[in-house]
């Protein structure tokens, strides 16, 4: 009995580990994904507020859905929904290789993908990320490589 209690203490600290390490390096606020926008909503029409009583939480994450459609399209394809670069500020991802915060309503669909922006203080980075979008995404991309290597 004590070798079995130790086992299953063992693989909850392990998972706990392993939800700890998949999410060290993601935009959450308390293990919410964006802010509790719904991630499908973005594909279609824009973002909606997600609702605490339709959930799903993937790898550690907690995301919420605005609607039962949306919650089953993610749990299809939840790569599919996910916002890029862990849900920080693409253009800042771009440009510096920085974890900025967004504003989950400036956003970018792109080869399928989310991309979120910050945007306050009279500082919309969507518009900067348009201008170069295709440097801003390669060094985007090569940066967070860099980053979840950590």
């Amino acid at each position: 009995m004590k070798h079995t209690l130790a086992i299953i203490a063992f693989l909850l600290l392990s998972v706990g580990s392993f939800a700890q390490t998949a999410t060290k390096h993601l935009n959450l606020s308390n293990g919410l994904a964006i802010e509790g926008y719904d991630p499908v909503s973005y594909f279609h029409g824009g973002p909606q507020k997600g609702s605490a009583t339709l959930t799903v939480v993937q790898n550690g994450v907690t995301y919420r859905f605005a609607n039962a459609a949306n919650m089953n399209a993610f749990k299809q394809n939840p790569a599919m929904y996910m916002p890029m670069y862990g849900g920080w500020c693409a253009y800042a991802m771009g440009a510096k290789g920085e974890k900025v915060e967004v504003d989950p309503e400036t956003y970018k669909i792109l080869g399928g993908h989310l991309y979120l922006f910050y945007n306050k203080y009279f500082n919309n980075t969507l518009k900067s990320w348009n201008k170069d979008e295709a440097s801003l995404k390669n060094k985007a991309d090569a940066n967070w490589q860099k980053i979840t290597k950590q």
